[in-house]
């Protein structure tokens, strides 16, 4: 309010301007000039101009009340100024300019002008026509002659039009009038010059005339600087006690200035540099002084990671996965929480589970979309939607997520709640609120959103129209008729949420009932994520909501409500968030408090407030847009001062109401890079909803379900899978800060490679080394020093090597392995000790090394293994040794598998003739160059190994048709190829039976598995170059894996029940039978079933005796035939269900029908 001891604001309004815009009578003072003695006067002034100007629809004619504010109050300045300069100097100067003016016009033209003027800006007494022009300027009053006032504001009206600043009100205060029928310029040049032989006045001791001129001949097109130049300048030219008032005004004026000229939208900003060493600055007991009261973490905080799910949207999915309908909590399969778990997820956050407000739904309902429900943000009240089961449903989930080693997470929104809210109900003095509204021009004319009788909520017009954002709605009491227009809740960067109610935290009361939601939310959940926390924190409070004179701007009209800091600390007297922390951690320990914090409060935040965790934004908005120097510099920043932070962060790629990950980082390398930082930096990672699935759909926080219509990137999930969910499940590696090491990376001429990210990390002796390229162009360097850290047993920063760090020997070599590729690497450990470890990048390339360990070289068989590798990665470093010492033996047995790479020659050559001779031969040169390389790499005695003259006829003889069919008689073995689907023997199965023996005899010369897989490797490639498919190579290799495993006796197997049931159970037989869930049943493949049984069946004819010989050998083989029969039927009678399958066995094959 004006003080009452100041005169009031005043200026000019022409008569013409008036009548036009029908200003209200009561503005007008004695004189003629506005009288504006407070804001919503102004207010009401400017919202009558731009209604008459149509500037709804003409926004280049839009007036602003701040603006006018300003030029009502230099003006009221000037006449202060003048009116000192009169009792200064002469209180007569304006009676005695006059008459100097009557000598340089005449009596009769200086008359004319002043006239004139009367008559174009009129005291109220002659716009009424009480009196004339003429008659006015005969008067006095208080004994000061109206023709000297003239003469003063005919002064102040050139002055006004000759202010570049004031143009756009021009029209107010128009001369053009005077210019043209009178020699009001004449005058004005006679009264400049008249003032130049006064006294000079004011710090730069100007005449009157110019000392008025001078805030705008200083800052000649804003307001606000001319403002700034009385305010610096004019200090001593009017009495302390007025110009300390003068400023405070001055100080407000600019604030709202700056509310009317803020833009508020939805442009994203750059991310800015936090330097925590001046965010933290301040000796213990100043008031910038923020000491360090981190919370401790429980032993399950630190490795959290989190899923988001909007819960609308995602039980919807759920619906549309599981082809049932999902609307309830209780209702969300095991199965997909069992999926989440084995991902490594063990954080699920639901969003929007609490009762919301229903007049938020009516408002968006009203605005176009008859499907949304209220938003997520928009709260009623803290119970789980009765929509969503309500509190049984949510706690079934919360049990059974708990099984599956997940936490549920929920938000809590302080700041605000729902327009209409059980507290706007029983308690609306807890809001931020006025009793009129802070704009004339806001009218509250739309439906009533109120679900209670006796009270009435009406948000602004404009925002069903979209023309406007108000700050404000409208609250009637219906049983007193009291009217409350209570604020939105903002953030000062956005729009009003209009459908929110924000909460006044100034009131004890309030802060405690708040406190008491917190603990009752923590009953829910371990995991409580504060909205906009930041938005409570008393620096930003006061700043939004109570602003600090000169500090204002933030939210529109709260100027006029400002506070100093004195004023502000005695309301709100502690950090509220401080306060939640040790309250929480007094009755609710087991809850993990994390803060959605941005406006560099992170530190503050979680090392003075003592949050658990709190926001980074910095990680996803510095790399998506590359700013890789500057994320670099944030923790370089954060090791040097406290990497305690740094272990508190919340990583993420996206929130919720940001853009998917997908729109932001793509599906590809930079995607998978990011995601791989996200999940290997200490901190808690935090995926969006639909970020695995790749969709790009953003939820709005009022949709009940997905409005586009995308199914699941099945790569991308598999490309999770692979590289970033086995990361999850090593958090325990990843997740603290007391080894994490951040490397420079320099070229290898020198130069710094900021694109690339280098860090290290180790828990209980395992470590690991991260490394990403972080943009489209190759880069290659040197990991070699550390930045400087903050230890925590030193006062000083330390720098370390990678090689020291990693407890690296100064001689042998190096080994790791790649996660992300799984490709294994060797280095000189000198090298890395000398110089580092050099990488080469493509653009957006990462990997996560691991399982290093030292080795020792006194054979050198590593040196020549790196020389040819050549810094490439192999999937496995022992087993390229192995390939290196067994390149003979393998050459001798690719030739053993040639017969392989033709099916046809191999059938026929099998029976008789030339072929089989010189098939004969070939297989002997190999197995005579073989065996002796087998018992020298593997220094296995001679006489063990088998003679190449038994082993190569007893392998040819055992294949013979004749031979298989005259150990039972050929009537058997035709119904077993019919009961199997075949018509006969075929090339495949010579092939088959071929490897199989083969592998029955090497496997006892290759005993080491490293080199044995070398061997099932050529064997698979074999079967490809004989025309077999890549797939289904693979699978005949593992069907003569599991035929040749000489744990088993093949009979037996198809004898036994229980040796049966075992032996299905082994992974590899798992495998080959493509065992898969689909729709809860456990499928195994029919065709891969019965040629098992068939193998199984022929492997045990193989190796049996001839059956005409030996009597019991042949009555076990005709047992055999039958078991194979009755296991075929006892598969057709599973349906191929494996579980069913296990069953029927387990009940005994001679229930078989």
């Amino acid at each position: 309010m004006i003080a009452k001891d100041l005169p009031i604001f005043e200026f000019h309004i022409s008569r013409r301007c008036r009548k036009r815009y029908g200003f209200e009578e009561a503005i007008y003072g004695l004189h003629g000039n506005v009288i504006l003695d407070d804001f919503p006067a102004i207010q009401r002034l400017a919202d009558r101009m731009n209604l008459v100007r149509d500037a709804a629809n003409n926004p280049h004619l839009a007036v602003k009340a701040a603006e006018i504010n300003i030029i009502a109050l230099i003006e009221e300045i000037l006449h202060l100024v003048t009116a000192g300069y009169r009792r200064q100097f002469n209180p007569k100067i304006f009676e005695s300019a006059l008459k100097n003016l009557s000598a340089v016009l005449d009596p009769a033209q200086t008359e004319k002008c002043l006239e004139n003027f009367t008559a174009s800006f009129p005291p109220l007494k002659v716009m009424d026509n009480q009196l004339t022009s003429a008659e006015y300027l005969r008067g006095s009053s208080d004994g000061y002659p109206h023709r000297a006032v003239a003469l003063e504001e005919l002064l102040f009206l050139f002055l006004a039009n000759d202010n570049p600043a004031y143009r756009h009100y021009s029209e107010l205060f128009d001369d053009a009038p005077l210019r043209q029928s009178t020699r009001y310029l004449d005058g004005i040049s006679g009264l400049r010059d008249y003032f130049k032989t006064q006294p000079k006045f004011g710090p730069h001791d100007l005449d009157l005339f110019e000392l008025l001129k001078a805030p705008a001949q200083a800052s000649p097109y804003s307001l606000a600087g001319q403002l700034e130049y009385i305010k610096k300048y004019w200090g001593k030219i009017l009495p302390a006690e007025i110009f300390e008032k003068i400023s405070a005004r001055i100080i407000r004026a600019l604030d709202v200035l700056k509310e009317a000229e803020r833009f508020r939208g939805f442009a994203p900003g750059m991310e800015p540099l936090p330097d925590y060493k001046r965010m933290f600055a301040g000796p213990d007991g100043s008031p910038d002084y923020e000491p360090e009261k981190y919370s401790p973490d429980l032993d399950w905080m630190p490795n959290l990671v989190m899923m988001a799910k909007n819960t609308y949207v995602w039980l919807d999915q759920l619906s549309k996965k599981y082809r049932s309908d999902i609307r309830h909590l209780d209702q969300v399969p095991d199965q997909e929480l069992q999926l989440l778990s084995e991902s490594g997820f063990t954080g699920l956050w639901l969003i929007g589970v609490w009762e919301r407000s229903p007049a938020s739904q009516r408002i968006k309902q009203i605005c176009g979309n008859p499907e949304a429900v209220s938003s997520a943000y928009s709260l009623y009240d803290y119970r789980i939607s009765e929509d969503l089961g309500g509190d049984g449903a949510y706690y079934n989930l919360k049990d059974r997520a708990m099984r599956h080693g997940i936490r549920m997470a929920v938000d809590m929104v302080p700041n605000h709640t729902g327009i209409f809210s059980k507290w706007m109900v029983e308690h609306p003095e807890w809001f931020v609120q006025l009793e009129t509204s802070p704009y004339p021009a806001y009218s509250f004319n739309g439906p009533d959103l109120s679900g209670h009788p006796d009270i009435g909520i009406y948000i602004e017009d404009g925002y069903y129209s979209k023309r406007d954002a108000a700050v404000v709605f409208k609250r009637v009491d219906r049983r007193s008729g009291r009217v409350r227009y209570i604020y939105h809740g903002n953030d000062g960067t956005h729009m009003p949420w209009n459908d929110t109610a924000q909460l006044n935290f100034l009131l004890p009361d309030l802060r405690e009932a708040v406190i008491g939601e917190i603990l009752r939310v923590a009953r829910y959940s371990s995991v409580i994520r504060f909205d906009a926390a930041m938005t409570l924190a008393k620096k930003h409070y006061q700043r939004l909501w109570f602003p600090q004179p000169g500090s204002g701007g933030d939210i529109p009209s709260r100027s006029w409500q400002g506070m100093s800091k004195e004023e502000f600390d005695r309301a709100f007297p502690a950090e509220f968030w401080r306060e939640v922390v040790e309250r929480v951690a007094k009755e609710a320990p087991d809850t993990l408090l994390l803060a959605e914090a941005f406006w560099l409060m992170e530190g503050y935040f979680v090392r003075t407030l003592g949050m658990h965790r709190v926001y980074n934004s910095a990680f996803m908005n510095m790399l998506k847009r590359e700013e890789n120097a500057n994320y670099g510099t944030v923790i370089r920043n954060l090791l040097e001062f406290d990497p305690q932070i740094l272990k508190r962060f919340v990583n993420f790629m996206n929130n919720p109401d940001e853009e998917p990950a997908a729109a932001q980082f793509g599906k590809g390398d930079k995607y998978f890079g990011v995601c791989a930082m996200m999940s290997t930096l200490p901190g808690l990672p935090m995926f969006g909803h639909g970020q695995i699935e790749g969709y790009a759909e953003k939820y709005g926080m009022e949709y009940r379900r997905a409005y586009w219509d995308e199914s699941p990137d099945r790569d991308l999930m598999d490309r999770h899978r692979r590289q970033i969910f086995p990361l999850l499940k090593k958090r325990y590696l990843f997740s603290q800060v007391d080894n994490f090491v951040l490397y420079d990376v320099a070229s290898s001429g020198g130069h710094a490679q900021h694109d690339v990210f280098a860090y290290s990390n180790s828990s209980g002796g395992e470590q690991a080394l991260v490394i990403y390229n972080n943009r489209y162009q190759r880069s290659e360097g040197w990991v070699n020093w550390s930045v400087p850290y903050k230890r925590s047993d030193a006062p000083d920063l330390a720098r370390t090597k990678l090689a020291e760090k990693f407890g690296l020997a100064g001689d042998g070599w190096m080994v790791f392995r790649d996660l992300l590729s799984g490709l294994e690497y060797i280095r000189p450990a000198r090298q890395v000790w000398d110089s580092g470890l050099y990488v080469q990048l493509n653009g957006f390339e990462c990997h996560v090394f691991t399982n290093f360990y030292h080795q020792n070289d006194p054979d050198g068989e590593y040196a020549r293994l790196a020389a040819s590798l050549k810094g490439q990665g192999m999937p496995s470093i022992e087993r390229a040794l192995w390939e290196q010492r067994m390149e003979g033996l393998l050459e001798s047995f690719e030739a053993l598998l040639l017969p392989l790479r033709s099916p046809a020659g191999l059938a026929q050559a099998l029976e008789n003739g030339p072929a089989k001779l010189d098939l004969v031969r070939r297989t002997g040169e190999s197995l005579q160059k073989l065996i002796p390389e087998a018992s020298r790499i593997f220094g296995l005695p001679a006489a063990s190994l088998p003679a190449r003259e038994n082993l190569i006829p007893d392998i040819f003889e055992r294949f013979r048709c004749s031979t298989l069919a005259s150990k039972t008689g050929g009537r058997r073995l035709s119904a077993l190829l019919a009961a199997t689907g075949k018509g006969g023997f075929d090339m495949l199965d010579w092939s088959v039976f071929y490897a199989f023996l083969v592998f029955q005899h090497i496997n006892r010369m290759i005993p080491q598995p490293q080199a044995r897989e070398l061997l099932w490797n050529r064997l698979e490639n074999a079967l490809e170059n004989g025309c077999l498919p890549g797939g289904k190579a693979y699978n005949i290799r593992l069907l003569v894996e599991v035929l040749s495993d000489g744990d088993w006796s093949w009979p037996i197997i198809l004898e036994e029940k229980a040796a049966l049931r075992r032996f299905l159970e082994r992974p590899k037989v798992f495998q080959y039978l493509g065992c898969n869930w689909h729709q809860n049943v456990f499928w195994f493949n029919k065709e891969n079933f019965l040629y098992l049984v068939f193998c199984l069946a022929m492997a045990g004819l193989i190796f049996a005796p001839d059956g005409t010989k030996n009597i019991g050998s042949r009555r076990t083989l005709v047992l055999t035939y039958r078991t194979a029969l009755k296991i075929i039927k006892l598969a057709r009678s599973s349906g191929y269900d494996y579980h069913r399958l296990i069953e029927l066995l387990e009940g005994g094959t001679e229930d078989a029908p």
